[in-house]
């Protein structure tokens, strides 16, 4: 069948599968193309002599195959083919040919080399047996322990380390995170722009997934607290201090309402806090409701790229389930990994490392204010990267493609859409990863591109 809408004598049983082929066939025939809107449950069942529940049964299925898109108060969308692959930055054959801009990295100099050669060199001389022989997720020994709680009260949290666990960065906990909190088929609602990897996890995970509206301050309470009431919502995923792409950092007062709104619709938080100690602004939302956050940071985007060690704090009642959920997908937080992030946190290394991070990016931060002016961007404070916003998705697509041309990658924002892509159209811009000449250099191609409007 390619028609559509299909003619309701084409329906067969059961209803809700054939009427899934039929919007499959719809989609392959071109016949709903990328961002066509489907009609709502009500009328499509109507016209199909359906029920509602029939309905709702095939929008879900095709949803959680990531062929279509739900939006509280907007409706429900065909999504691009593409959608749950692309990557928001480039791959390594053309890394190297162009400047990239597109991925958030820390500010790198010479101080990391020698800080790694040091580290490296003590580990020779005195390489403990976990390190060398470990295989299986043994209790972290006094000192570990110690620097772990260090790291995480420099991000304003005071958690015993029975609800911590040591991961292979912010990915790997991330996954550990919704695995824990949610089953197959239950409902995770998001900022409507958001990380660039949820869609294709929640799909792979079997969950489902839909984009909640943001304003400069965060996800709205309100939006929120309606689809709460109209559907079952099992995880709220955040990313609230910065780390949007957006760049907003979530206030004090709408902290409290979205917990307030967590706790009476009993739903669990996932807090997306990547950035760690670089992240300023009011305390984790962990710390407002610890018994319903799940709080994730790294030292990988704030100190190396290469350094992939996180930590995952859990409410109580789901340690034990985040711990096997932890194992069955990652074993083990790799030892050399966490034996270097351990020495640096002890020694100091690692706030040494954090502060010149600072200074350079408020360095950039300041300069890209100076060039920018005039534009309609968005820089958080202590961020890694800004947002310059575009008036489509049209001009954003050219926008990323000229840029492309002229030697720099740039991240579009098509990439961290949490559904249609339509409300918040711009470019994703790094502000670390390369020297401050080529970021420079960088900068000013796209700021010549933004102004000229010849893309």
């Amino acid at each position: 069948m390619t028609n559509w809408p299909p003619d309701p004598e084409t329906i067969t049983r059961p209803a809700y599968r054939s009427l899934i082929q039929a919007i499959e066939a719809a989609i392959q025939s071109n016949a709903l193309k990328p961002g066509d809107q489907l009609p709502p449950h009500r009328k499509l069942a109507f016209d199909l002599n359906l029920s509602v529940q029939t309905v709702s049964r095939a929008y879900d299925k095709l949803t959680e195959a990531g062929k279509i898109v739900g939006e509280v108060g907007r409706g429900t969308f065909v999504r691009a083919a593409s959608d749950d692959v692309s990557v928001p930055f480039v791959s390594r054959k053309t890394a190297g040919q162009v400047l990239d801009m597109s991925i958030l990295k820390p500010v790198i100099d010479h101080a990391h080399e020698v800080a790694m050669q040091k580290v490296l060199r003590a580990m020779a001389r005195s390489v403990s047996g976990t390190v060398l022989g470990g295989s299986r997720p043994d209790h972290l020994l006094d000192g570990e322990i110690s620097a772990e709680q260090r790291w995480l009260g420099l991000c304003g949290l005071d958690v015993p380390h029975s609800n911590v666990i040591v991961t292979n960065g912010s990915t790997s906990a991330m996954t550990v995170a919704l695995m824990t909190a949610a089953q197959s088929g239950d409902l995770i609602v998001a900022e409507d722009v958001g990380h660039h990897t949820l869609r294709s996890l929640a799909q792979f995970l079997g969950m489902r997934l839909r984009g909640v509206a943001v304003d400069q301050n965060g996800i709205c309470p309100d939006t929120l607290e309606d689809l709460c009431q109209k559907d079952q919502v099992k995880v709220l995923y955040l990313m609230p201090s910065g780390t949007n792409p957006l760049g907003f950092t979530m206030s004090e007062q709408r902290r409290a309402k979205v917990v307030d709104i967590a706790r009476r619709y009993d739903l669990l938080i996932v807090e997306n806090h990547a950035w760690g100690p670089l992240l300023d602004g009011p305390p984790p939302m962990a710390s407002l409701a610890p018994e319903r956050v799940l709080f994730f940071t790294s030292l990988t985007k704030c100190i190396l790229p290469g350094l992939r060690v996180g930590y995952l704090v859990v409410p109580d009642h789901l340690a034990l389930a985040a711990a096997s959920r932890h194992l069955v997908t990652n074993w083990m937080a790799t030892n050399l990994m966490t034996e270097i992030a351990i020495r640096w946190i002890e020694d100091g290394t690692a706030e040494m490392l954090l502060n010149r991070q600072r200074l350079a990016l408020a360095d950039r931060a300041e300069f890209a204010r100076n060039l920018l002016k005039g534009l309609d961007y968005r820089l958080g404070p202590n961020g890694f990267h800004i947002w310059l916003y575009c008036r489509d998705a049209e001009e954003e697509r050219k926008l990323v493609n000229s840029a492309r041309q002229m030697g720099v990658a740039v991240a579009p924002g098509a990439s961290f859409s949490i559904g249609p892509h339509d409300r918040h159209t711009g470019i994703r811009i790094a502000l670390g990863g390369l020297s401050f000449p080529d970021f420079a250099q960088g900068l000013r191609v796209i700021d010549r591109l933004a102004r000229s409007g010849k893309y």
